[in-house]
């Protein structure tokens, strides 16, 4: 299952988790996964690449997670906010379809 752990401020959504794998088919053929992983990569490169706002902390197999800084002007964290509220969005619909291979929690920091 793979397990999307958003984390919010006062402000907004400030960071995320995603650990494990979807496991709805084999690897290389599994819907699910493609989708996660197509939308963490477009959401952390468009953070990191685009606007500059978001640092990755970790990369590996089965997990990835990503920061805004703290140090980005407050214009571009609101709009890295609102890219990261789309991620989860966009991860809760999945969930919808696929519960018994996603799950989406949030935590106030």
């Amino acid at each position: 299952m793979t397990r999307g752990h958003f984390f919010h401020r006062s402000d907004g959504l400030c960071g995320f988790e995603l650990r494990g794998h979807a496991g709805a088919g084999v690897a290389g053929e599994d819907i699910v996964c493609a989708a996660v992983s197509s939308a963490v990569y477009l959401t952390a490169n468009t953070l990191t690449d685009v606007y500059h706002c978001a640092e990755v902390v970790e990369e590996q197999d089965a997990l990835f997670s990503l920061r805004l800084k703290e140090d980005a002007p407050d214009e571009v964290r609101r709009c890295g906010a609102g890219l990261l509220e789309g991620f989860r969005l966009h991860l809760e619909g999945l969930a919808c379809q696929y519960p018994s291979h996603i799950r989406v929690t949030i935590t106030e920091v």
